[in-house]
């Protein structure tokens, strides 16, 4: 019997994802046939007549079976797009989303006018992608020092560094701590930090994808999402230069209460919203 099309399998698959309530099933059921393939999805339109070969059909109806049980797209290709770039992904760091591209930006933007050494740290990196990224766009006396508590996280940053060969430095750690004796203090122009900021109690009210599937590690962020950034800040203002800022993602509801912690005279703080309208970065500058 001949064997199934490019079109009528995406047809099926996006069909099926749909019914096990995939928030996009034909993105996904694409991305997932690129993947198989090893082709962009541009080709998927280009030879939608092509019959598919059976061990492709067969493994991409085990992927799309994987994706219907909710597991992210990204960790069953392995990539996740960031600012224009590839980054490796995996289960023991967090997907980059689209929002957080509006950190590398604001930082893009200081480092790029800043007129004394380009130093920069990326706390909490995960995949790399903050760190990785602005090594890659940042003007090219930046240095790049990235931390994060995970081992295994710290696996994927460094391949992710050595994929867009760009140099950083890596740190295994709690926040700043692994930055004593290596930097001076005062010295840092620009930190970011993604780190978690989920409430406990939201934890559970997750989406699947999300709950099952993406590290607790990376995630929690204590009883009201902000027990983390509340240790680093006081870290934060000891290690930045004068006129050097601390850019924190937090979640939409957690403006107001996050812009309380960067306390006057010592912080001058705003808050920046994503593309979407909410409440995505807070920015401290160090008075």
């Amino acid at each position: 019997m001949p064997g199934i099309k490019v079109r009528d399998s995406l047809i099926q698959a996006t069909r099926y994802l749909r019914g096990s309530g995939a928030f996009s099933p034909r993105l996904d059921a694409e991305l997932l046939l690129a993947h198989v393939l090893g082709r962009d999805r541009v080709y998927l339109y280009r030879e939608a007549d092509l019959v598919l070969d059976e061990g492709y059909e067969r493994h991409y109806r085990a992927l799309v079976k994987r994706r219907a049980g909710g597991e992210p797209v990204a960790y069953l290709t392995g990539l996740k797009e960031f600012m224009g770039l590839d980054f490796e992904v995996g289960p023991h760091v967090l997907i980059p989303r689209p929002e957080t591209e509006l950190m590398v930006e604001k930082a893009l933007e200081i480092l790029t006018g800043w007129s004394g050494p380009r130093v920069m740290v990326d706390v909490g990196t995960g995949s790399g992608a903050v760190a990785v990224s602005l090594a890659c766009l940042a003007p090219t006396d930046i240095q790049v020092h990235a931390i994060d508590i995970s081992p295994q996280a710290l696996n994927i940053a460094r391949a992710n560094a050595l994929r867009h060969s760009v140099t950083v430095v890596f740190y295994t750690g709690d926040l700043l701590a692994p930055l004593q004796g290596v930097l001076a203090p005062g010295s840092v122009a620009v930190i970011t930090a993604n780190l978690p900021y989920i409430p406990s109690g939201a934890m559970a009210g997750l989406p699947r994808d999300v709950r099952g599937y993406e590290p607790a590690l990376a995630l929690d962020g204590g009883f009201d999402g902000l027990e983390i950034y509340r240790r680093l800040i006081p870290q934060a203002e000891a290690w930045l230069a004068p006129g050097g800022q601390l850019l924190m993602e937090i979640g939409p509801e957690q403006g107001e209460q996050a812009l309380a912690l960067l306390v006057p005279p010592c912080w001058h703080a705003s808050l920046y919203p994503d593309l979407a309208g909410r409440q995505r970065l807070i920015c401290g500058i160090k008075q």
